[in-house]
């Protein structure tokens, strides 16, 4: 089985919990209290994903694929 990348944001919330979203992967994104176990809900949320994915399309690498570039911080 070929390996996929995927990038993820990663962000702190107020409440301490880390958040994930899926760059490219509508409602893909995860939450824990550790950046390992974060990672790994974060590969089964993508692995959950792309099973719904195939089961709707037959195919989950039709779905565009994103250019991710980066994020950057702006103030104001």
């Amino acid at each position: 089985m070929s390996m996929t990348e995927f990038n993820a944001i990663i962000e702190k919330g107020e409440d301490g919990y880390l958040l994930s979203e899926v760059v490219g992967l509508p409602g893909c994104h995860s939450q824990a209290k550790t950046f390992d176990e974060l990672i790994k809900r974060t590969k089964e949320a993508i692995q959950l994903y792309l099973d719904v994915e195939k089961d709707n399309t037959g195919n989950f690498e039709s779905y565009p694929q994103v250019n991710f570039l980066g994020i950057q911080k702006i103030e104001i």
